[in-house]
């Protein structure tokens, strides 16, 4: 039999074992307020947002984001498609649905460990794994099991890059708006994003 001794450095050993094998594991998203990250809030014409960035998580990401809030690109752009037990999208149509120009595609963050969790904030892309510019969704329910890279059949994923941390009752009323959808499930009346701003 195992002394005392022995037993406890095997504990730690098995321990420090499964800690390690957690570290390449998707994970939750930092709790709000854990880190000096920025946040941004959005005003929306049936409320206000609130999301915290993750920089360290997804620098690129974050610095594109930010660019497009300093050059005031989202002012004035709708919430585009809205899927109630899925997620709601943004940041790239006109109230016409006319597509607003944007900057150059972005490399693809996805693998930062960070999980595609109710109330996280990530890039919208095409199917090519590096498209994302400016359009983003808002995770309704939990999609890790269909859009983290493990799960996708690319097995890139989407960029999870923020969290909204304070107005998630807003992004609820927005993802229970009628829809014509599918197949393009855009909300019958306009959901407006009047602007995004650094806090």
């Amino acid at each position: 039999m195992l002394n005392t001794k022995c037993r406890l450095r095997l504990s730690l050993a098995l321990l420090l074992g499964a800690l390690s094998s957690l570290a390449g594991c998707s994970s939750d998203p930092p709790p709000a307020g854990s880190g000096n990250h920025p946040v941004v809030v959005m005003e929306t014409s049936l409320g206000t947002v609130k999301m915290e960035l993750f920089d360290d998580k997804a620098p690129i990401t974050v610095k594109n984001f930010l660019q497009y809030v300093d050059d005031k690109h989202y002012d004035g752009l709708i919430f585009h498609r809205v899927i109630k037990d899925f997620m709601v999208q943004g940041g790239g149509m006109t109230p016409n649905m006319q597509e607003k120009p944007g900057r150059s595609p972005i490399k693809n963050e996805a693998s930062n460990g960070l999980s595609n969790k109710r109330a996280t904030v990530a890039m919208a892309r095409t199917s090519a794994p590096n498209s994302a510019t400016s359009q983003f969704y808002i995770n309704v329910v939990d999609n890790g099991h269909q859009l983290d890279p493990a799960s996708t059949q690319d097995g890139v994923g989407y960029c999870v890059f923020g969290k909204v941390i304070d107005g998630m009752d807003v992004v609820d009323q927005i993802r229970m708006v009628p829809t014509s959808g599918p197949p393009n499930d855009v909300p019958k009346n306009v959901v407006m994003i009047k602007s995004i701003r650094r806090q």
